[in-house]
């Protein structure tokens, strides 16, 4: 994953058909030049938006969207303010026979697939010759926790012979990947990362393994659906979630009144191609994924992770061939727990010098809540977005930031954007840093 192109396309001009490029097993094509990894379509389903185009109006005019739990059955509990995808319609979207064997979680992800498909203009027909060349990788910080408990209710509450057959793979960490697979014929290398929040980050980097090693593309991403009330129960177990009545006020990363994080449902999915595939087929990179580093520093150790995401930073930075000074905007974890967000801001100050006072920083999050591993997604998402119109979305709720970080609040930022760097860290100790770097103009 590196930067620097010049655009030459060393290939005979004719697509592969059996899911390798010309390349010498080290990431590099036939005539030496590196296979370069690129964002073609972005899908979304999230609490201030479902669909990439209602998502970014929202997340560009720092709409607020957090708002009391509604779901059933987590009436009662100590949670209170969240941020939902409301008016989401799974049936008008996927088929019947797919929605009786997946949980919310998987529903969210096929979904967000689509869109991204539909807006890398991927069909059937791209890749029917050569299905073995297009995978599918998903992060999961918690299954299919709503199929689950429906299931596991009925075991108790009526006897096993009223449990349903698809109990067994909804709940699984894998089922996203394994169903959007399934259901696109894509035969190719699949993964999925069971991990914490940053695991988000870290399903791009095997994406782009996948494409270095001769992939041509990768459906990638996480959502999630943490809102069913057995989920919501195990959370309340995590001493950084919020549990202010306020959705003003229930989720502001640094600033004197941070209180914790707001947990959301949904995320996003993204389609990434090996650039030359994706010029074949006359598709349009938006974005190269750069550079990646994760480290892992231990659960709720907030102060060891400003050390952790600091060499995290460095490592992403030096893969994607980027000085400090190169960055734009930084995407920032956002945790809402004063240490946490005083360790952030430290280890941008480590890792970026002087530069980490000055570069602008965003947390769009704070609008719709943090939706575990589809989280860092939606920043990324929200990323290549500003990369494109030029314009570094605002940080909701938050207004007088108590360190030395240059916060973008209140209303969008216009910025000439080459860089972004996004960041995530997860409540189990993992910290991981994602460099994207700009592929096109401004749209028309």
């Amino acid at each position: 994953m590196t930067s620097g192109h010049d655009g030459r396309d060393g290939h005979d001009g004719q697509p592969r058909h059996d899911g390798q490029d010309l390349h010498d097993g080290q990431g590099r094509r036939a005539d030496g030049q590196d296979r370069r990894a690129v964002v073609t379509g972005i899908g979304v389903i999230a609490p201030n938006g479902a669909g990439t185009e209602a998502f970014w109006k929202s997340t560009q005019e720092g709409v607020s969207v957090l708002d009391r739990v509604t779901r059933e059955g987590c009436e009662h509990l100590p949670l209170r303010i969240a941020g939902e995808v409301r008016d989401f319609q799974p049936r008008e979207l996927i088929e019947e026979r797919f929605l009786v064997q997946t949980d919310r979680f998987t529903h969210f992800a096929m979904a967000a697939a689509d869109i991204a498909m539909d807006d890398a203009r991927l069909g059937r027909a791209d890749y029917e010759g050569s299905p073995f060349a297009v995978g599918v990788v998903t992060a999961a910080g918690s299954g299919g926790g709503e199929f689950g408990q429906r299931e596991l209710q009925r075991l108790w509450g009526e006897g096993s012979r009223f449990v349903g057959p698809y109990q067994s793979i909804a709940w699984f960490y894998a089922a996203s990947t394994g169903q959007i697979s399934i259901r696109g014929g894509f035969k190719g290398p699949c993964g999925v990362v069971a991990s914490d929040e940053a695991g988000g980050l870290d399903a791009f980097a095997h994406a782009a393994r996948i494409i270095r090693r001769g992939g041509d593309a990768v459906v990638v991403g996480a959502a999630e659906a943490p809102l069913a009330p057995y989920s919501v129960v195990c959370q309340l177990g995590y001493e950084d979630l919020s549990t202010r009545e306020d959705p003003t006020c229930a989720y502001r990363p640094f600033t004197a009144d941070a209180c914790g994080f707001v947990p959301a449902e949904g995320g996003a999915m993204l389609v990434v191609e090996e650039e030359t595939a994706a010029l074949r087929r006359g598709a349009n990179p938006r974005a190269y994924v750069a550079g990646h580093t994760a480290t892992f520093t231990g659960p709720s150790r907030w102060a060891e992770s400003r050390d952790g995401l600091a060499q995290a930073i460095r490592g992403a930075l030096a893969e994607a061939r980027c000085a400090p000074e190169d960055v734009d905007v930084v995407f920032a974890d956002a945790l809402g727990v004063a240490e946490a967000d005083r360790a952030e801001a430290l280890a941008i100050a480590d890792a970026l010098g002087a530069h980490g006072h000055r570069v602008p920083v965003t947390a769009p999050k704070t609008g719709m809540g943090r939706a575990y591993c589809g989280g860092p997604v939606l920043d990324v998402a929200a990323a290549v977005l500003s990369m494109e119109y030029g314009l570094i979305p605002p940080t909701p709720n938050v207004f007088e930031v108590c360190h030395d970080l240059d916060v973008v609040t209140s209303r969008a930022r216009p910025a000439e954007l080459r860089t972004a760097l996004v960041l995530s860290r997860g409540l189990m100790g993992s910290n991981t840093a994602l460099v994207l770097r700009g592929a096109t103009p401004t749209p028309s």
